[in-house]
């Protein structure tokens, strides 16, 4: 589908645009620059709220199509376009940035401008990269979107910010250069850098083989995946926390995006030959990083470390599919696999954002993110206290909060391919618990443990609306998750059929 308006460039270059207007204003004018990056994410929210009411959920096919010239003595074209898995992540996107400038409202006091900047520029390349439909615009998007989180990094980030950011920058940067080799041995192939036109390139096995190991090198470490997840627990203990936020809660699903429109699409055959290599990785990271989370002292890396252990929920729901298909099962489950795969992202961007935030308002106050130094914080931030506990139990996976649905359906679909992968991936609800529930039991509950605990001061009005926000988010996607997969289910359908559809050259 094709329309007249082009809000999916709106959506990437309004933020950018403002951006860069917000880039000149200086300290001495910061509250123009705070009120002036609001009101851009605002619009660009509102942008996404009028694609969403626009997408027609019933079509698998790319809606509100823009197709310009770009490089075309490469066949290179600014295309974009959404289906129902690109749509929840930009929603998520725009949703997310808003409450990122909030929550750096008075916390940032130097070179505020230059800040609330990388955050609208960041948001615009990270649309950029859900929106290409071109691979050589997508892998622009993709490389130019770590520009941003470098300097969030490298300028507000803790004592130990320079390595974290350049730890960050090489392992994702040196990742994607197999991809690109990928990409432009298939240009060569099919003439094209359309990614439809990939999607139809016959490939023999050994060929796919060298692609999908590019790509798994490429989105294996944005996931992360065990074993090239070591970068993440650093960037976040030094990022401010606006970047812990988009680092947990959107970029981390770019790995899991690359992974659905690339990986199983354009090599089905490898895909299903190598499953049970992505399937190994996330029961690890299930398994073994939750083990890993548990002996942590700073919030900050507990969280990090959670945040992988629940994103291998992710990979492990979109390689399911062939295990279930080589048994003889049901699509369905095939389908529900993929299905909880994506609705786990959304809700791990809402759980993730709403604890590194709650974290963050805490170091505001105390300037520690040690679990030792806190002990009672109900008794003097009971309000807060309730909406920590809410995002730890949903981080623990409780019924009837979003935190539930994906590890749910993955789950089920486990049973269906085999039951070991089941048992293990299962072991997330006590692990899970077991190193959400003794952070809080420390941090939250008990005596008092100091003077400074016993000091601290309830959430303001500006913190009170993010974290409700956040808390009315992961309530109602646990108890009505339809809407969001009635968005995505023609779009899984599609691509499942896809993934099933051999490739090899006949």
């Amino acid at each position: 589908m094709t329309t007249g308006m082009p809000l999916l460039s709106l959506l990437i270059w309004v933020p950018v645009l403002g951006g860069l207007l917000v880039l000149g204003i200086d300290d001495a004018r910061s509250s123009v620059a705070r009120w002036t990056a609001l009101t851009i994410s605002l619009l660009s929210f509102l942008l996404s709220l009028f694609l969403y009411a626009g997408f027609n959920p019933d079509s698998s096919a790319m809606q509100f199509v823009e197709l310009r010239p770009w490089i075309e003595s490469f066949d290179i074209f600014y295309q974009l376009g959404v289906d129902g898995i690109a749509l929840p992540l930009i929603l998520l996107t725009t949703f997310i940035t808003v409450l990122v400038v909030l929550a750096g409202w008075e916390v940032i006091q130097k070179r505020v401008g230059q800040y609330f900047a990388a955050f609208l520029i960041m948001e615009g390349l990270m649309i950029g990269v859900f929106a290409s439909m071109d691979a050589m615009l997508f892998y622009v998007f993709w490389e130019a979107m770590l520009v941003p989180m470098f300097i969030i990094i490298g300028v507000w980030g803790g004592p130990r910010r320079v390595y974290a950011t350049i730890k960050f920058f090489l392992y994702t940067f040196l990742g994607s250069v197999f991809m690109l080799a990928s990409l432009i041995y298939m240009y060569m192939e099919s003439g094209s850098f359309e990614i439809s036109a990939l999607y139809a390139l016959p490939l023999d096995m050994p060929v796919q083989i060298l692609i999908f190991l590019s790509f798994l090198a490429a989105f294996a470490v944005k996931v992360p995946m065990w074993p090239v997840h070591t970068w993440l627990p650093d960037a976040h203990v030094e990022a401010p926390t606006g970047g812990s936020v988009i680092l947990a809660a959107i970029m981390l699903k770019m790995g899991g995006y690359g992974f659905l429109r690339f990986s199983l699409p354009i090599t089905p055959d490898a895909s299903r030959e190598l499953d049970w290599l992505v399937i190994g990785l996330s029961l690890v990271a299930v398994v073994y990083i939750g083990f890993v989370a548990l002996v942590q002292t700073d919030m900050k890396k507990l969280i990090a470390y959670s945040s992988i252990a629940h994103m291998g929920f992710v990979t492990l729901g979109f390689f399911l599919a062939f295990a279930i298909s080589e048994r003889g099962g049901n699509m369905g489950a095939a389908s529900m696999g993929l299905q909880g795969g994506m609705v786990q992202m959304i809700s791990h961007g809402l759980i993730s954002g709403a604890m590194f935030l709650c974290v963050g308002v805490l170091y505001d106050r105390m300037h520690s993110r040690n679990i030792g130094d806190y002990g009672g914080v109900i008794n003097s931030m009971p309000v807060f206290g309730a909406f920590m506990v809410l995002f730890a139990l949903s981080n623990a996976g409780l019924p009837g909060t979003s935190g539930f649905v994906g590890e749910f359906f993955v789950i089920m679909a486990s049973f269906q391919a085999n039951f070991w992968y089941a048992l293990l991936a299962a072991t997330t609800l006590i692990l899970g618990a077991a190193y959400t529930l003794w952070m809080v039991k420390r941090v939250v509950f008990g005596e008092v443990a100091n003077d400074k605990v016993a000091a601290l001061q309830d959430v303001n009005r500006r913190e009170f609306f993010i974290l409700g926000v956040l808390a009315v988010s992961v309530l109602a996607l646990g108890l009505w998750p339809a809407p969001l997969t009635d968005l995505m289910g023609s779009s899984i359908d599609n691509l499942l059929h896809q993934v099933m559809t051999s490739k090899l050259v006949p």
